[in-house]
This record gives C-alpha cells, sequence and structure tokens, in this order.
C-alpha cells in the first residue's frame, strides 16, 4: 500500500524536491540574526510548510532544528537528516542550486547529501498516512541545519529539549546499512613565518573551502620566480599528481598560480585530487630553508598525495571499519601566518588518543600551534539488534538484495542519538556524487527511497 502511494505522489514528490533544492542553505552563522543563515532558515520554513501542506504537525525549535510529526504513543520513531549543505565549489555543468532536470537526474547541491533523501522520507511518511495502516509509536522526521559543520548545535539543543527516539535511521549514506562510522578529528596546524622560500617572495597562498571536502581550487601569488624554471617544476608536479596548474605572469613581477583538482568527501579523500598539495608541491620545489620552506614542505611531504597519514605516523586500521584516512580541507596564508586544517577519520576500535598522539608529538617538535575544532567517537552497532534486523527486511523486500552491513569513514547523525544506524541514500554500483560538484539524484533513487523509508518507518512504528 505504501509503494501505491509513493508512485501516485511521485510528480508532487519530484516537485517538492526541486523547490527545496533551489535554496542555498550553506551554514552563514548568525547572518541577519539567524542562527545558521538565511538560506538555512528558508530551507527548514520551506520544508515544514509543505508538511503543514500534507496535514502534519510540524514544529520549528527556534531555528535550530525542525520535526515533523505523525501518529500516537508515548514512544517515538525518528528519521535524521540536515537540510545544510557545503558550498557549491567550482566546475558544474548545471546551476549547483538550478534543480534542473537531465535524463532523469535532478542536478543541485544536496540532491544525494542530504535533501533528496530527506524529502523522500518525508513522503514516505505521508505515504504510511494515506495507507492508513495503524502504528503504535509516533513517528518524526527531524530536519538538523549544522551538520556538515560538525559542531551538532543543532542536535545537541534538540536533545535538551526533547525526548528521545527509540529507534531510527538518518539517510545520509549509502545503503544496503551502515553498522559503523569511523572517529572524526578535524583540527588546525597553525604556525608564524616568513614569506620567503629562497629567493621568492609568497604573498598569499589560498585553498579550500571545507575541512570535510578534498579542495578543487588552490591558488598562491609569488614575487620573483623564474617564470621559465617555474614552468618546468609545473609539468612535474601535473604529471605526478593529475592536477592542472595555470601559471600567468603579472605587473609587478608577481606571478599567479592556479591549480584545479577533483573534489571529494573528506571521507574518501583518495577519490579526490587535492589541489592544495599540488600547490605546495610546486613550491616545496623551489627549495629555501626559512620557516616557510619547513611548514611547506610539512604539507607536501608529510601529508603529500597519500591519503593514510601515514608519514605522520597515525597510519592505523581494523577489521570493522578499514583504514585511517587523511584529508587536508583548506590552507591560508597571508604572507606571515599560516594554517592548514586537515579531517581525520579514523577506525572504531581507535581512540581520540591514538591519532592525536604522533600529531601532538610533530607539532610540538616543529613548534607549532595546534587547536582541535571538533572530534566525533566512533559509532559501532551491534549487527544482530532488532533495529538491524528489521532495516534489513525491509531492505530486501524492496530491493530484492540481502542487506550486508558496511563500516564507512563519513560521519551522520547516528552518532548523536543512540540506537540509529544510517540506511542509504546511495545504492550500490550508484556514485557517491556527496560533496563534488555536479551532485544530483536520480529521480527512480528518489522513488525507490520514498518507498524503502515509508516501510521502514511503518516497520519500526509498527
Amino acid at each position: 500500500m505504501i509503494d501505491e502511494k509513493i508512485d501516485s505522489l511521485s510528480n508532487k514528490l519530484i516537485e517538492d524536491t526541486q523547490k527545496v533544492l533551489q535554496i542555498n542553505s550553506v551554514v552563514k552563522y548568525n547572518e541577519s540574526g539567524t542562527r545558521f543563515g538565511i538560506g538555512v532558515t528558508k530551507a527548514l520554513n520551506t520544508v515544514l510548510s509543505i508538511a503543514e501542506e500534507m496535514g502534519f504537525k510540524a514544529v520549528n525549535l527556534d531555528n535550530y532544528i525542525g520535526y515533523v510529526e505523525y501518529g500516537e504513543g508515548e514512544d517515538y520513531v525518528a528519521v535524521l537528516g540536515h537540510l545544510d549543505v557545503v558550498p557549491e565549489g567550482n566546475d558544474w555543468i548545471y546551476p549547483p542550486y538550478g534543480a534542473e532536470i537531465h535524463d532523469g537526474k535532478i542536478y543541485a547541491r544536496g540532491a544525494l547529501d542530504d535533501k533528496g533523501p530527506m524529502m523522500a522520507a518525508l513522503y514516505g511518511l505521508k505515504a504510511l498516512k494515506d495507507s492508513g495502516l495503524k502504528t503504535t509509536k509516533r513517528v518524526r522526521i527531524i530536519f538538523g541545519l549544522d551538520e556538515e559543520n560538525g559542531t551538532d548545535l543543532d542536535m545537541d539543543y534538540y536533545k535538551r529539549l526533547e525526548k528521545l527516539p527509540v529507534a531510527g535511521f538518518t539517510p545520509d549514506a549509502e545503503f544496503p546499512i551502515i553498522f559503523a562510522e569511523k572517529g572524526i578529528l578535524t583540527f588546525d596546524i597553525k604556525a608564524i613565518t616568513d614569506n620567503k622560500l629562497g629567493n621568492v617572495e609568497v604573498i598569499s597562498i589560498s585553498g579550500g573551502n571545507k575541512a570535510n571536502m578534498v579542495p578543487d581550487y588552490c591558488e598562491a601569488i609569488l614575487k620573483g620566480v623564474d617564470f621559465n624554471v617555474l614552468l618546468g617544476i609545473i609539468k612535474s608536479v601535473e604529471a605526478e599528481t593529475g592536477i592542472k596548474i595555470i601559471c600567468t605572469e603579472e605587473a609587478q613581477d608577481q606571478v599567479i598560480l592556479k591549480a584545479h583538482g577533483l573534489s571529494a568527501h573528506g571521507s574518501t579523500p583518495e577519490l579526490g585530487k587535492n589541489a592544495i598539495i599540488a600547490i605546495c608541491m610546486v613550491l616545496n620545489a623551489l627549495g629555501g630553508t626559512s620557516k616557510l620552506a619547513e611548514y611547506i614542505n610539512f604539507v607536501a611531504e608529510k601529508i603529500g598525495t597519500d591519503t593514510t597519514g601515514e608519514k605522520l605516523g597515525v597510519a592505523m586500521t581494523d577489521k570493522p571499519s578499514g583504514a585511517l584516512s587523511y584529508n587536508l580541507g583548506i590552507l591560508s596564508f597571508d604572507g606571515e601566518n599560516i594554517s592548514t586544517t586537515s579531517n581525520v577519520r579514523y577506525p572504531v576500535t581507535y581512540s581520540r588518543e591514538d591519532v592525536l598522539e604522533p600529531i601532538r608529538q610533530f607539532v610540538d617538535f616543529n613548534e607549532y600551534e595546534f587547536e582541535e575544532i571538533n572530534h566525533c567517537t566512533p559509532l559501532h552497532c551491534d549487527k544482530d539488534s532488532e533495529l538491524i534486523k528489521a532495516l534489513q527486511n525491509v531492505y530486501k523486500e524492496q530491493v530484492g538484495k540481502e542487506a550486508t552491513l558496511i563500516a564507512i569513514g563519513g560521519g551522520t547523525y547516528a552518532k548523536c542519538m543512540p540506537n540509529i544506524v544510517a540506511f542509504g541514500p546511495i545504492f550500490p554500483g550508484k556514485p557517491d556524487l556527496d560533496h563534488q560538484a555536479n551532485e544530483y539524484i536520480e529521480i527512480e533513487d528518489l522513488i525507490m527511497c520514498a518507498k524503502i523509508y515509508g516501510n521502514a518507518i511503518y516497520e519500526l512504528a509498527k
């Protein structure tokens, strides 16, 4: 019955998903008096308005977070997701907030992460409501607004005000089911330096937008460099990294380097091409013994193109969740202050201190400054839990395949509340376009997600 209702609602699902995707909801703290920005607030109010038109109770908790509720009962099950998105970045073939449909795909930032799946969950609940099926628990779809920054300000606010769900899922990862999520550490390494690399003066370096994105662009402004020597270095680095680097001569003896890499999610940095690393490899080849040269060498050599953290002494792996991943997401240098922001995903059987100890030793030895920005502990769910079994049954019934359990490096809202796991929306064999240019969700997958989520909600709430 839920599947039939979804089919009848599919056109409206597509239309409302486009409406939400057309809102730029990158977080901008305290913009015009809002918690997380005008766009984020607009996205929440738009979704809540759609839900009210469906006949649901819709609540905005002081623009920190919102929820939609259905049914009766003392306990409730929940779907947790978010409406904020990472910055759009570069190299889109269609407007990142156009939500245009091409070849059966909706292109937009947030199509997969996480607006599209959350709209699928809302329509899954709508189908459950319209079907007349009875539940013994309430259902809430909770719309977070600050997930991409990893601060949990939204979920912390919710937990202070509301009773927690007894079970649920977040549609913010992959299918079949995520039973383990690596721990996440985000930190800055800073230094005060000179601006010399040998005889070359470095005016500035700037690259990256977010710690949890592989930076697809970085640029550096130099003065006093031998242009022909620089071209030879660039050719070598391009061959090694596969990253295009453009070099232009400007006025006042200045040269601008622009590297165009490939963005990817910070949990899978091996799938991207880090533009910051490419620029630092070029600069490192200029040599020198200055404080700046030492820091550039740290980025180019100690981090470099390796994404396991081996040269920093943090490489580690375990059987449940695999290897640690290291992503350098942001670098900035203003001629005096240099800073990098890194995002590390570590295996579930290891601890925060296992990662921090070798990094702190390196930082202390080099007299750099270390600042921890955020930490999320690992998640490791019992494979035989009732929640896992229920979602496995729904997935098998809907897709016709066994629901194997997988571990990821990505961090989701599943870590915020007990008895929650990540469940979709990316189907096996489909590309993971989270945080990448040209993010899209296939319309067929959007509709299938609505069916899976509607049946999963019913299974947990009945």
